[in-house]
């Protein structure tokens, strides 16, 4: 005897139906206002003439490096060797959705993450979904993304904040639990308010695991855009994709190559915003 087939499928068509017929408007809205976002960032980013965006970037990193030459040289050389392998246009796009992306998912994260670790109702509702976020295959995001956004920048935006967000939020958490009980007892004694306590006490203390957080996300992020091109993301991402599809090992090297130098650039930055002796408070 066969047991009856649960329907499953057609639930979630029902659901999806309802949703693109009662909150059509707000897709419509959310997916404006992420394509502008994108497109401007990547506009800026293009206007800048690429030497002088590289000589930027490098002393970027010299800068928040507290003037590491070498690595200032290898940033640089690094960006060269993107010009030069006619890809800079298409790290800027790249660029422009790991950035927008990091945003919204740090917007969300950093904010739930301070609310969960004051709350042990609300961190015991969001562990369940954390865990459920980062053991789902990455590229089960893009399912829902396309079904409500189609193709494009708009969705692999969506299902890369959706990724990389879990991260951000569990350190953020983590951090703002960490802060030693003394310190919080000293600041309840000078009579601070809630809201003095939690910036100038636990979020300063909490930076350099918050800011691991965020290192995690931008790193997400950027893996996440190999996959994103399989739904039109465009980018470096699109060029291994093609290279793969074409067997040309050339075209998909020089693009995971540039992904690797951008991700590397990023990951050092990050790294290093933290002062270190604020590190070792």
């Amino acid at each position: 005897m066969d047991l009856p087939r649960l329907p499953v499928g057609e639930a979630v068509e029902a659901l999806v139906d309802w949703i693109e017929e009662y909150c059509g408007w707000l897709l419509d809205g959310i997916s404006a206002g992420l394509r502008f976002l994108v497109d401007g960032l990547q506009e800026i980013l293009l206007l800048i003439p690429a030497p002088i965006l590289i000589l930027l970037i490098t002393v970027l990193v010299w800068f928040v490096t507290r003037r590491d030459t070498k690595l200032a040289a290898v940033t640089a050389l690094g960006l060269l060797l993107i010009w030069n392998l006619n890809l800079w246009d298409l790290s800027m796009l790249t660029l422009a959705l790991v950035i927008t992306s990091t945003i919204l998912a740090l917007a969300i994260a950093i904010p739930l993450g301070i609310a969960g670790a004051r709350s042990e109702t609300l961190n015991a509702a969001l562990r369940p979904v954390l865990d459920f976020m980062q053991t789902m295959p990455s590229f089960v995001y893009l399912i829902p993304a396309v079904i409500f956004f189609g193709l494009g920048s708009v969705p692999a935006i969506i299902a890369t904040v959706i990724f990389a967000m879990p991260p951000a939020l569990r350190l953020t958490n983590l951090g703002i639990r960490q802060v030693p009980g003394e310190l919080i007892e000293v600041a309840d004694a000078f009579g601070t308010t809630p809201r003095q306590k939690l910036f100038k006490v636990q979020l300063p203390v909490a930076l350099p695991t918050i800011m691991a957080g965020v290192n995690q996300c931008i790193m997400l992020a950027l893996s996440m855009t190999v996959i994103a091109s399989m739904i039109g993301a465009g980018g470096l991402g699109y060029r291994v994709l093609v290279g793969i599809q074409r067997v040309d090992i050339g075209m998909g090297f020089e693009a995971g190559l540039a992904i690797v130098i951008i991700a590397v650039i990023l990951d050092r930055i990050t790294q290093n915003v933290v002062p270190p002796q604020q590190e070792d408070r």
